[in-house]
């Protein structure tokens, strides 16, 4: 009994969203937001679980409560603060999304639909409908790229889409149809949870499928083609950054207010910024690390110039360059992966 279309007879999709909510009952990981669940517990772990993956998120999760338990008391945080509890985590433009909304909802009550939910801060679509369903119990079907996957595979489509976002607004439809207005909250957490450990992108775990018998894709054995959407090609580019320690102290740059996704974040200072673009020999000691920002993937070459006395000493005050304490490197933020490289090479150095 394939789910074609959203035009299924409504007893085959009864029997669909029994079976997927009996399984995801029986067999859903107990993660913290679920175990003790609250509108403002869920706002922050769809936030968190945007584009990173759910072990990363549990022990950020597990901090942030301890700090933040509320909106309250997240509006009334210095941002500082708030950027260092999510330190590590990427794409930092959600921590402050986060702060947004706390300051815009403290002292008053949460909206309850998904409509209401899109107007506040970094609260799309999919996020809106997370949030309305599982905290409020409205009947808006949530579709992100594991409900695309699953969809897909469902109904066999094999419609070559340009973009995550085409193929979001394609089974948006089916997606509807096949929503339990009786537990919506559940049957959203379900489809995320299918997708998260059944349904997988690479090599689907279509055996022990809950929903194996309405699925076309699987039987047919093309599950793992599916759903087939072009991808961006990637860019590559290549970094020269400098690494300076002078008197105990470590030049940094602080990411300017207008860096749109890390404003106000350390990280170690280009060579241009540091006024060495032409200082660098063959001779000098260089590391080369990699990191990735969506379809960038950025070869990181950092030189350690340690002794060199020609680059321009700029004030602790400036607004681009400043010298930082090793021994209070903690109490600045960095950006995930050059809070990695300098723990490093302090280490190496101690």
């Amino acid at each position: 009994m394939p789910l074609l279309s959203e035009s299924n007879p409504r007893t085959v999709v009864r029997e669909f969203q029994t079976h997927l909510r009996q399984w995801y009952r029986r067999e859903h990981r107990r993660l913290p937001w679920r175990t003790r669940p609250d509108v403002y517990r869920t706002v922050v772990s769809e936030l968190m679980c945007q584009q990173t993956q759910i072990a990363t998120v549990l022990p950020y999760f597990e901090r942030w409560m301890a700090s933040f338990p509320d909106f309250d008391s997240l509006a009334r945080a210095p941002e500082e603060l708030v950027l260092k509890h999510w330190e590590g985590l990427g794409y930092y433009r959600r921590a402050r999304f986060l702060h947004a909304i706390a300051r815009t909802l403290s002292g008053r009550e949460p909206p309850r639909t998904a409509a209401e939910w899109s107007q506040l801060p970094g609260i799309g679509p999919y996020t809106a409908a997370a949030i309305s369903s599982i905290a409020f119990g409205r009947a808006v079907a949530c579709v992100d790229g594991n409900v695309v996957r699953i969809l897909s595979r469902l109904s066999g489509d094999e419609t070559v889409f340009p973009n995550s976002g085409a193929a979001v607004r394609h089974f948006t439809r089916l997606a509807g149809s096949l929503m339990d207005d009786d537990h919506p909250g559940i049957h959203n957490q379900a489809m995320m949870e299918l997708g998260a450990t059944v349904c997988l992108r690479k090599k689907p775990l279509c055996l022990v499928c809950p929903v194996q018998a309405f699925c076309r894709a699987g039987p047919g054995g093309f599950a793992d083609r599916l759903p087939s959407i072009q991808r961006a090609a990637t860019i590559r580019q290549t970094v020269d950054r400098a690494w300076i320690v002078r008197k105990g102290k470590l030049l940094l740059r602080r990411l300017p207010e207008e860096s749109r996704r890390m404003a106000r974040l350390h990280e170690l200072p280009t060579l241009e910024e540091a006024g060495l673009a032409s200082a660098v020999t063959k001779d000098q000691r260089c590391e080369t690390r990699i990191r990735a920002i969506t379809r960038y993937r950025i070869t990181e070459r950092i030189w350690f110039l340690s002794d060199c006395r020609q680059f321009p000493v700029r004030s602790s005050g400036s607004a681009e360059c400043c010298w930082i304490p090793l021994d209070r490197i903690d109490t600045v933020t960095l950006s995930g992966p050059h809070r990695r490289w300098v723990r490093e090479f302090i280490a190496d150095a101690g």
